[in-house]
């Protein structure tokens, strides 16, 4: 009798769930020729950004213009065919996600949906990976250009700390390793730690990395079911584990920041959803400590505030303007208790970022590379690393609270963008980033979702079998 209660109870949630994607606050996009229409212009539009840039990249690259891509004219990595039996899992997987992917997403628990698109990600994050070489988890890591190889050098954390900025220049007695000097100190800091509590070596490393960016996708998707509702959350998720971003979160020390920051952001919006008292703050201070921490890992993540303000403005209505301003102000404190930490250390977080300015600026990476061509090859590297649903995704944004993240964290990628200090590798860079913009994929046409999601797996295993990415 219990089972059969507990079945009747599963099928009316279900019948539910279908009956709110129906009437969901996200708009349909499908009403109207020109909703219609509009994902596939974009994708449309955003495919000739990526051959033009891609064109003029090789003019430039054959006329003797060092883009120091590794070969390539917008990704990070030369042209070279890699077709072995390994590329099997990634395409069983990608179409196991594509098939089944949607549905398990309106179906499961919500209890059991986060830590499955958890499990999901890492899957298909991992075979994509392996399918170029079993060593392909370790060897972004193992050059001298990364976190790890300075882990040595660091002794007492507080003298680490306090004489951070002078080994930031590269004519400075002993410069940090290319990718230290141009982050705050909490990026070589995170690496020092897993060395210290005995996860020493490569493979912890990359298993830092990755855990940071797949544990991003359970962090939307909660911010997202605070935004707009759980129904939005479970269109995205699947969109979500099977971006074509994952290419890069094994292995990237951005999926770390990523995860980092998303969680911080998550926070924020869980509290804003609550009712002001301990609890919420409780979570906005969480929130504030985590994108604290998040400054402290990359200089770049400064405009992903943007994000975290939307999460708690969207509520305002219903928390009113002092309820809005409390859980704002115990975030912000949040961050100001991490900055105060690391200034009490020795480390000023403006001092920080104007050394790495100077460092980036002095460098071949930058002299060489056009500002003119990589404005553009920016944004063309984010398209393929965001992937077609994304992309259509954005073409698709409808009046909607929700249509903010998406705005919010491209408006935070333009400003990147224009600065000039972001010159190539952006299919990475910006992935903190990009896990906002996929949430766009909530306003894609019903009909058309399965589609865009087959187009950005397929998208993503081309790249990995055509391109040697750095990453």
């Amino acid at each position: 009798m219990g089972s059969s209660r507990a079945g009747g109870e599963g099928r009316a949630r279900r019948r539910r769930l279908r009956s709110l994607t129906v009437s969901s606050a996200v708009p349909d996009p499908a009403r109207g020729a020109v909703r219609r229409w509009s994902p596939l212009l974009a994708v449309v539009a955003a495919a000739v950004l990526v051959v033009v840039s891609g064109a003029v990249g090789a003019r430039l690259a054959a006329a003797g213009t060092r883009l120091h891509l590794l070969g390539g004219w917008v990704l990070r990595g030369a042209f070279d065919v890699v077709l072995t039996p390994w590329v099997l899992p990634p395409v069983v997987i990608g179409l196991a996600g594509v098939l089944l992917g949607p549905g398990l997403a309106v179906r499961l628990p919500w209890r059991v949906l986060l830590p499955g698109t958890v499990l999901a990600a890492t899957g298909w994050t991992l075979a994509l990976a392996l399918s170029s070489g079993t060593d392909r988890l370790t060897a972004p890591l193992d050059t001298v250009y990364e976190y790890p190889d300075d882990v040595p050098r660091v002794g007492s954390i507080g003298a680490y700390l306090s004489g951070f900025v002078e080994s930031v220049p590269a004519l400075s007695a002993d410069p940090w390793t290319t990718h230290v000097a141009g982050h705050p100190p909490g990026a070589l800091l995170a690496f020092v730690l897993l060395d210290r509590i005995g996860l020493s070596g490569l493979g912890w490393a990359a298993a830092m990395c990755i855990a940071g960016g797949v544990l991003a996708v359970p962090a939307v998707l909660v911010t997202v079911r605070a935004v707009a509702g759980e129904v939005a959350a479970r269109t995205v998720a699947p969109f979500l584990v099977f971006a074509p971003v994952a290419l890069w979160v094994a292995t990237s020390a951005d999926a770390l920041f990523a995860g980092v920051a998303a969680w911080g952001v998550a926070l924020l919006a869980a509290a804003a959803t609550r009712a002001p008292g301990l609890r919420a703050d409780v979570r906005a201070l969480g929130g504030g400590l985590l994108l604290g921490l998040a400054l402290f890992l990359s200089f770049g993540l400064a405009t992903l505030g943007l994000v975290a303000l939307v999460v708690v403005l969207v509520h305002r209505d219903r928390l009113g303007w002092g309820g809005t301003a409390r859980v704002l102000g115990v975030g912000a404190l949040g961050v100001l208790l991490v900055v105060g930490a690391f200034a009490g250390a020795g480390y000023w977080w403006l001092d920080g970022l104007s050394a790495a300015d100077g460092r980036v600026r002095s460098g071949p990476s930058y002299a060489d590379r056009p500002l003119g061509f990589f404005v553009f090859a920016n944004l063309a590297a984010a398209a393929l690393a965001l992937g077609p649903a994304a992309v259509a995704g954005v073409g698709s944004l409808g009046r909607s609270r929700l249509a903010l993240l998406p705005l919010a964290a491209l408006v935070g990628i333009l400003i990147s963008d224009l600065t000039g200090l972001v010159r190539g590798e952006t299919e990475r860079i910006w992935l903190p980033f990009y896990v906002w913009v996929l949430t766009a994929t909530a306003f894609l046409p019903r009909r058309q979702r399965r589609w865009w999601l087959l187009a950005s797996v397929v998208l993503a295993i081309a790249i990995e079998v055509v391109v040697r990415t750095e990453w």
